[in-house]
């Protein structure tokens, strides 16, 4: 390969924290009502998009920020290789909404092969929308934040460049602070190259505490990979998982959208060129090895079945829309509704990040 359900609306929560600034002024929040008179934060630039930059060393950060202004507004917020961690937010003139979240900073910022670019090292956050605005920006390092890890390929990864849009870029805007999602995942990688590379699971690996979870999908380039190679790939990462005290998870991929009538093909199902079953060996591999495992295909499959051939296009690239048009790959809509299914599996697998689900 190359190149929401979320707990709770994001952006609904923000708007019910929104405050008059008399009504800051009142409860003594002084810096909240002269907020919106200021240009703009320290460190930050543009008009649409505002874009802010914080020489930070690699690690969790908490960030909070305070959106709105002396005119009405509608932000979105995003942080390093478009990480999305608030969608669009509107706050009336006059008024400000603080919304706080931790991000993971690191280098390269994005794909941890570099691919598609390195980004800049530090903190970069973009504030986009129709009618952006910020008023105040504070950073502050994390102290021990669950950290999810995910391992996975160009469906899951930070994709540098729309449209092209991983799931794992946006869950990120369902966590709030206190745990932080590290996206390891790393495009055209299957489950035996994402063990060979030192800047990919070994990578991971040394960053793994006690019970911090670390979401392992492949399947999309395990193309040829035999039954064996893919249960023994899979059962070392659990392993050395466990072995640093983190929670293993095992998520099934994402089905392609390959049609065969109102049906999809077993290829669109992850049925490999070695006849290999791969979403199936994940399920009993789980079993076997009791690991919590998200059966994405199944989801997935549910999802764009019940879309049907034409609508479910919207999931993924089109070339109308996108100027490309790709089966594989999602569009941010897409790549939302699978992030939803995800998270979903969080949830009701009870696992360590679903007490930090908005």
């Amino acid at each position: 390969m190359t190149p929401r359900r979320r707990g709770g609306n994001p952006a609904r929560s923000a708007a019910a924290g929104l405050l008059t600034l008399a009504t800051l002024a009142g409860a003594g929040a002084a810096h909240a009502g002269t907020a919106a008179s200021r240009a703009l934060p320290a460190g930050c630039s543009g008009t649409a998009p505002i874009t802010c930059h914080y020489a930070v060393p690699p690690g969790s950060y908490d960030v909070t920020v305070s959106l709105g202004g002396v005119t009405a507004g509608r932000t979105e917020t995003w942080v390093e290789a478009r990480r999305l961690m608030l969608p669009a937010t509107g706050t009336a003139a006059g008024a400000v909404a603080t919304y706080a979240f931790t991000v993971d900073v690191r280098q390269p910022e994005g794909q941890p092969t570099g691919q598609g670019g390195t980004g800049n090292p530090g903190l970069d956050i973009r504030f986009t929308g129709p009618a952006p605005q910020v008023s105040a920006v504070s950073v502050k390092p994390a102290t021990r934040p669950l950290v999810a890890h995910l391992a996975g390929d160009s469906t899951v990864c930070d994709q540098p460049t729309a449209p092209y849009t991983g799931w794992g870029q946006m869950v990120t805007a369902a966590v709030r602070p206190g745990a932080v999602i590290a996206n390891h995942a790393d495009s055209g990688e299957s489950s035996g190259s994402l063990l060979g590379n030192a800047a990919l699971f070994p990578a991971l690996l040394s960053r793994v505490r006690a019970n911090d979870p670390v979401l392992i999908q492949f399947g999309h380039n395990d193309k040829q990979t035999g039954a064996s190679a893919f249960r023994n790939n899979l059962a070392t990462m659990i392993t050395q998982v466990r072995a640093k005290g983190g929670v293993p998870v095992l998520v099934t991929p994402p089905v392609r959208r390959l049609f065969d009538g109102d049906r999809l093909t077993p290829t669109a199902l992850h049925v490999n060129g070695a006849g290999v079953n791969l979403p199936g060996e994940m399920r009993a591999l789980g079993a076997a090895r009791n690991v919590p495992v998200i059966d994405l295909t199944a989801r997935s499959k549910a999802l764009v079945e019940s879309l049907g051939p034409t609508a479910s296009a919207q999931l993924y690239l089109r070339s109308s829309a996108d100027g490309v048009t790709d089966n594989t790959h999602f569009s941010q809509h897409g790549a939302t509704r699978i992030g939803e299914l995800v998270l979903q599996g969080v949830r009701e697998q009870n696992l360590p990040l679903a007490a930090y689900l908005r």
